[in-house]
């Protein structure tokens, strides 16, 4: 995720936002994790759609 998120920022800058759906592909082929991610994202921490990368990165880093 903080790949991710970094190439992200990298590429549109620090307020770039995005998605859980931003870390897999366009076809679902790993749904477990697929939703595993949904449920960190919006179960866990209430997220909303698209969150500012850096945010994403920070609580991943940070453990959360």
């Amino acid at each position: 995720m903080v790949q991710v998120c970094n190439a992200k920022i990298l590429a549109k800058g620090d307020n770039v936002g995005l998605s859980f759906y931003a870390f897999f592909s366009n076809k679902n082929d790993d749904p477990e994790l697929l939703m595993e991610a949904a449920t960190w994202w919006i179960q866990t921490h209430q997220l909303d759609h698209f969150v500012k990368a850096r945010i994403v990165r920070d609580m991943v880093d940070s453990g959360l």
